[in-house]
């Protein structure tokens, strides 16, 4: 873990590379995309075959095999199962009240002229689900619930198949509490690229979220265009702000919560004073000593892990908005003061209390977040990726109608497009 000051973090942060492109990845995708894009189901079940647990020769998932995963985890592992509806209710919620500031509207612009906005839904949605070394069973809820909300007509979920030739058992019963219909035993590349392109068996989607390895964003990265994704997902990151107020333990707790996830992830904590910096990094490890995943947090501490500690709280808030977290927690007294100042996150969790995990997993915000700094111009998963904002206009005989004809006129002239003026003109 390094420690700087305030002082020295700008000429540390120019020289912290960001995502990047792996060339070899890129290529290796690229391929990838070809071949399904010219074999189709053949080429995925090749890739499967190479890159997964095993090659289902059928890629659909019975809806009645979903259902018996939610109805087995339910009779098996009830806590689970309650946690799991519990943490579904809460993103329901929150989703609804995200579609409800999304409205359709209608607005006289002027006499005659009348201008409107529709939300639409697309009609079919796919979200990923990791099924690696820790399949992400609330990422199932993260993406299905806003996709169903939205009003996505076909939902499908997708994860990679075990050596069964299913998706974790788990992961399809989320997906059936969540509301999907349709599932797919899919992994990797091949997997963004068949619900991209479309198979013989796989249907064409318009739109795919959820996360996954560095193989899966550079195949979204690329089939960008052709579907439409939530975003591009980097290593996961966190920066804690904090003046000691919630204790050095809670501070360490969440950097290693963000570090176990892998050697690559980012956990910085920006501090008030070089002791409070020694109290967390001995907190750090102490905790670590008994942490089962010690060895990944470890290597994502050794690699990245960082400590600043800052004079005023102007400074601190800079250097949050330069780092752009993923998530900001705010472990400070006074938290009010803070909050106008900070503009560039994914999820802000505001006070001791406010736990990251709990954004992770069951406050009902959702985890799927902007990460390497791309929370400077976007925000997190949400039912509106999977809307579309279009607009409409209806005219009629008016003074505010004539007037906008005239000026598109004299625009389209301006321009040298005389087709778009004699439109104009012709309907004076």
């Amino acid at each position: 873990m390094k420690l700087i000051t305030a002082e020295e973090f700008d000429g540390y942060w120019q020289h912290v590379s960001g995502p990047g492109e792996d060339g070899a990845v890129l290529d290796a995708v690229r391929g990838i995309i070809a071949a399904v894009r010219a074999e189709g189901d053949q080429a995925i079940r090749r890739f499967a075959a190479r890159f997964d647990r095993s090659a289902p020769e059928v890629l659909e998932v019975p809806e009645a095999a979903a259902k018996a995963a939610w109805e087995t985890l339910r009779e098996t592992d009830p806590e689970l199962a309650a946690a799991l509806e519990l943490a579904a209710d809460h993103i329901r919620r929150f989703s609804e009240l995200q579609k409800a500031q999304l409205q359709d509207f209608e607005y006289e612009m002027a006499p005659g002229l009348v201008t409107g906005q529709r939300v639409i839904p697309v009609k079919r949605a796919a979200v990923y689900v990791p099924g690696g070394r820790f399949p992400l069973i609330s990422s199932v809820l993260m993406g299905v619930i806003p996709a169903v909300v939205a009003g996505v007509e076909q939902v499908l979920a997708v994860s990679p198949p075990q050596e069964d030739g299913l998706p974790d058992r788990r992961i399809l019963a989320a997906a059936y509490l969540a509301g999907a219909r349709r599932f797919f035993a899919l992994g990797g590349a091949q997997a963004i690229a068949g619900l991209a392109l479309g198979t013989e068996t796989i249907p064409r989607v318009d739109v795919i979220a959820g996360p996954g390895n560095k193989y899966v964003a550079a195949a979204k990265r690329l089939l960008y265009g052709e579907v439409g994704i939530d975003f591009v997902a980097g290593p996961t990151d966190v920066l804690i702000i904090t003046d000691g107020s919630g204790g050095t333990d809670l501070a360490a707790a969440d950097m290693l919560a963000q570090a176990e996830h892998d050697p690559d992830a980012r956990a910085r904590v920006l501090v008030c004073s070089r002791d409070l910096a020694d109290r967390i990094l001995r907190a750090a490890e102490q905790q670590l000593a008994a942490l089962p995943t010690a060895a990944v947090a470890a290597a994502s501490l050794d690699a990245g892990g960082l400590i600043i500690i800052y004079d005023t709280q102007e400074e601190a808030a800079r250097i949050a908005n330069a780092i752009a977290p993923e998530h900001l927690e705010l472990q400070t007294a006074a938290t009010g003061d803070w909050i106008p100042l900070l503009h560039n996150y994914g999820s802000l969790f505001i006070g001791p209390q406010a736990a990251e995990v709990l954004g992770d997993y069951s406050a009902g915000i959702n985890h799927t977040l902007p990460t390497s700094g791309s929370a400077r111009f976007t925000g997190g998963l949400s039912v509106r990726h999977f809307l579309k904002t279009v607009t409409t206009l209806r005219c009629a005989g008016g003074t505010g109608y004539d007037q906008a004809l005239g000026s598109a006129e004299i625009l389209a002239r301006a321009e040298g497009l005389m087709g778009h003026r004699q439109s104009a003109l012709l309907r004076h």
